[in-house]
């Protein structure tokens, strides 16, 4: 049922969110007070990467909503699982990268983060995917804002650099 709900869910929010990120769309909302909500979002955002390449599943322990939903590229896991996961070592995160940053707010409790962010990071062995284009959606519960919703989607534009070939002394 999960798995359903997310797959009907991902691209609705991002239909809409396309569709209400029109320049200059407030939602009724002073450009101050947008600005403050983006740039604690981004914020938050950036944490999350700092703590996966940390290994600091603790930090996603509050940072997720209990109804977290993330989409990757093997499909959907909840919270439980993106908690175990980034607090196992079975990814290493070597470098990372985040910009373009792109805010819309549905509602007072509810607003998407979109953005672009590429990361040299190895997972049992295996090269995640990248550059990415990254879909963080987050609700106001309790007072403060809970990721519940996120997903990576391959910017096939821009594909990574390869690797130079590593020069042999002679």
């Amino acid at each position: 049922m999960r798995r359903r709900a997310a797959a009907i869910l991902v691209p609705a929010l991002l239909a809409v969110s396309a569709l209400a990120s029109v320049p200059g769309d407030t939602v009724g909302k002073d450009d101050r007070s947008i600005d403050a909500l983006k740039a604690h979002l981004v914020g938050l955002e950036k944490q999350s990467w700092e703590a996966w390449k940390s290994r600091d599943g603790k930090f996603f322990a509050s940072f997720l909503s209990e109804d977290h939903v993330e989409v990757g590229f093997f499909g959907p896991v909840d919270k439980a699982a993106v908690v175990a996961g980034v607090g196992s070592a079975s990814c290493v995160v070597e470098h990372y990268s985040v910009d373009d940053f792109r805010l819309t707010v549905f509602d007072d409790d509810m607003a998407a983060l979109t953005y672009h962010a590429d990361q040299s990071t190895v997972c049992n062995g295996w090269q995640v995917p990248h550059p990415v284009w990254v879909s963080s959606v987050y609700a106001k519960r309790h007072g403060r804002w809970e990721n519940v919703l996120y997903q990576q989607t391959q910017d096939l534009r821009k594909p990574a650099p390869e690797k130079a070939p590593e020069r042999r002394s002679p």
